[in-house]
C-alpha cells in the first residue's frame, strides 16, 4: 500500500502536521516509531514527542531529513524540501562564467 495516497496523509503533509503524519503512517503502514527511526534516523523518543504534541518540527534540515527517510514524494512536499535540486553536491562550486 502506498501511504502517501491516503488524503489524511497527504492532508497532514500539506499541512505541516509532522506529528499526525508520523502517526497515520504507522497506522496504516502498519510500522512502529522504531521502524520510523531507522529510516529517518531522528530518535524514537523524538518522534514520540512529535506524535504526542510535545515537540513540534520546525527545523528545515530536520523536516528534510524525516520526509526523505519515508520517501514522500515530491509531489507533495514541493522542490524546496528536495535541497539535492537545488544546491551543487558539498565541495564543488558553481561554474565561473565570464562575461566579453
Amino acid at each position: 500500500m502506498d501511504v502517501w495516497q491516503l488524503p489524511d496523509i497527504r492532508d497532514a503533509l500539506i499541512n505541516r502536521e509532522f506529528g499526525r503524519m508520523c502517526q497515520l503512517i504507522r497506522q496504516y503502514g502498519e510500522v512502529r516509531q522504531d521502524d520510523i527511526a531507522a529510516l529517518t534516523d531522528l530518535s524514537q523518543s523524538f518522534l514520540s514527542m512529535l506524535e504526542s504534541g510535545a515537540r513540534k518540527l520546525t527545523n528545515i534540515d530536520k523536516i528534510i531529513q524525516l520526509l526523505d527517510g519515508l520517501q514522500a514524494p515530491p509531489d507533495l512536499t514541493g522542490p524546496m524540501l528536495r535541497p539535492s535540486m537545488h544546491y551543487p553536491p558539498t565541495g564543488s562550486a558553481p561554474a565561473a562564467t565570464s562575461r566579453s
